[in-house]
């Protein structure tokens, strides 16, 4: 059995040396500070793990991505854009959002979002690196989804919907307005069959690499995030 290190300083070890199976584990231990999330982050990695296991760090090989211009949308989404059936807004009601994305869905009790999850995003959320993107219908929040962003990169992490095609309608806002901010990419991490339909693909641990080179630098948004896109217009 293949081991990983433990994490005894703020380094992570290179990604290059993570793990084939389960694929992309390269660490454990360490915590949730900013400093180190965020450290993490601009170095392709990320921490997923349940409620009874150490901190677990992630860099899978290949990676899940959507290249903005790639954004899939469905005949029977562009009607419900065309409807206006759904607002939306970024940065309204983070807490919220990450609490729905981690409660219990239908097939599972088990969520990886904890409590010391929840509290370190919304740390960095405070300091203006996390972000959701709320989806509304009637007044009532109905989808979201939240993630990390730095430079022109956005690291998405989780989103929720309560009603027919509300999630997927917050992502392809989130694509439309990261296109329109110029952003290199979004980061699903690993891919699944919701994921494909929409429009994401699969590159290389090394070709993901490449894009935070480039784009992980660019000066970062400044927050919060507003709407700047017509959604009505998404056809």
């Amino acid at each position: 059995m293949s081991l990983i290190p433990w994490l005894e300083s703020d380094e992570f070890p290179p990604i290059e040396t993570a793990l084939d199976e389960p694929n992309g584990l390269l660490a454990a231990g360490g915590d949730l500070s900013a400093e180190r999330l965020l450290n993490a982050y601009r170095q392709g990695i990320f921490p997923w793990f349940d409620d009874d296991q150490p901190i677990l760090w992630w860099s899978p090989d290949p990676r899940a991505v959507l290249f903005t211009g790639d954004i899939h949308i469905s005949r029977s989404l562009k009607k419900r854009f065309r409807r206006g059936e759904f607002q939306f807004s970024f940065d309204r009601c983070f807490s919220q959002v990450i609490d729905a994305c981690g409660a219990p869905r239908s097939y599972t009790e088990d969520t990886w979002i904890t409590d010391d999850m929840k509290n370190a995003y919304g740390e960095l959320h405070q300091q203006g690196f996390a972000h959701s993107l709320e989806v509304w219908q009637d007044e009532s929040l109905v989808g979201g989804l939240y993630g990390v962003s730095i430079g022109k990169l956005f690291f998405g992490e989780s989103m929720f919907s309560s009603t027919t095609d509300a999630s997927k309608a917050a992502f392809v806002v989130l694509a439309k307005q990261c296109e329109a901010w110029n952003f290199g990419l979004i980061d699903c991490q690993i891919s699944n069959p919701h994921l494909s339909s929409m429009g994401a693909s699969e590159i290389s641990r090394q070709q993901f690499k490449s894009k935070l080179n480039e784009f992980i630098n660019i000066p970062h948004l400044v927050a919060p995030w507003t709407l700047s896109i017509d959604t009505g217009a998404i056809v």
